[in-house]
């Protein structure tokens, strides 16, 4: 009878719905969850050896296939650094890194951790990381929304030049490509004159006699052939090229709070690989730079390197004490002295005025 097929019909397909119901509530509980990183710089061993792997790979097996992530550098992802704070506030960037240097225009505080000539060799930075990551994650989170989940090293970034030199207070006279305002405040207080130059014109800024000296890492110079058009190389660090990683305050929150756990976990190991990486690549850098049998790397130099000595070492607390800090506080004002007072001040014996 038609009404008794019809009713047989609507049987079957309220059956089927609910076959389907539960299989289709399953598949979704199962669906991974997307992650989209910028990370660091295109290229270079953090991003390559590190960042990449962790995110493509190992967040996949640390959360058994729950979280799945893509990631793109940050100079190839069409994103400004200098926009990064703004665009992670916005949500627009929900995971993202960004340079301390570079972020620090908008932002000054942010790089008290990596001023010029506060921090001359690995174990200087990593004291100086411990002393102030509170107060950066108290800024970031307070001021932009955004939960602070790792910082990274880069690898020593140093002075090279094509004539001789005999340490910073040997530079007068000189133009020296910088790449931020701290380094090149620091250039200038020394008596030499700063040129900014991008990192991609930088060896034929030196080789066309545009500068006479270039900062930048020991194991990127050698990477760009930078032995190649200088003769010395000083082992002091300038700066470091700190960067963070960093969620926005709504996304970090919106992932199941196991799922936050894990990924702090294998941050806190990814921080710890870079920093372990940057203290090796500075001296692995600076050996192949130099031509030293250490050296493991198929491209080297036989450049100069130029000791740090007492008498330079004195200097450049000078500059920081006279220079760097006081240009420093006055882009970033008196609470920022205040902090500096407050952590780096007992510790370094280095106290700054707001005035």
């Amino acid at each position: 009878m038609p009404w008794l097929r019809g009713l047989a019909a609507a049987l079957g397909a309220l059956a089927t719905a609910g076959a389907a119901a539960p299989a289709a509530a399953q598949q979704a509980e199962a669906a991974p969850i997307q992650l989209k990183i910028v990370g660091g710089l295109a290229g270079v061993s953090q991003f390559v050896r590190y960042e990449e792997p962790f995110w493509r790979q190992k967040v996949k097996e640390l959360t058994q296939g729950r979280v799945r992530a893509e990631i793109a550098p940050s100079d190839g992802s069409g994103i400004r650094n200098q926009e990064m704070l703004q665009l992670m506030r916005l949500g627009v960037v929900p995971f993202g890194t960004a340079l301390l240097a570079v972020v620090a225009g908008e932002e000054p505080e942010l790089n008290a951790v990596d001023l010029p000539a506060l921090n001359p060799d690995m174990a200087t930075l990593r004291q100086s990381v411990r002393l102030y990551r509170n107060r950066l994650e108290r800024i970031l989170k307070e001021r932009y929304g955004i939960e602070l989940l790792a910082i990274y090293a880069y690898p020593a970034q140093v002075i090279y030049c094509t004539r001789p030199f005999t340490g910073l207070s040997d530079l007068q006279g000189r133009r020296i490509r910088t790449s931020s305002v701290g380094q090149s405040e620091l250039v200038t207080a020394v008596g030499a004159t700063p040129v900014l130059t991008p990192f991609a014109e930088l060896v034929e800024a030196v080789r066309n006699g545009v500068v006479d000296c270039a900062i930048t890492g020991t194991l990127s110079g050698i990477e760009i052939g930078l032995y190649e058009v200088t003769s010395y190389i000083h082992a002091m660090s300038i700066s470091w090229g700190l960067s963070f990683f960093g969620a926005n305050t709504a996304a970090w929150e919106a992932l199941p709070p196991d799922i936050r756990q894990t990924l702090r976990d294998g941050l806190a190991k990814l921080e710890s690989d870079i920093w372990d990486a940057s203290e090796r690549e500075t001296t692995e850098g600076l050996a192949c730079n130099t031509g030293q049998a250490s050296c493991a790397m198929r491209r080297h130099g036989r450049m100069t390197l130029v000791p740090v000595t007492p008498v330079d070492d004195a200097y450049r607390r000078r500059l920081l004490i006279s220079t760097v800090l006081p240009s420093w506080v006055q882009r970033c004002g008196p609470e920022c002295a205040d902090s500096w007072n407050e952590t780096f001040g007992p510790v370094l014996g280095i106290r700054v005025s707001a005035d």
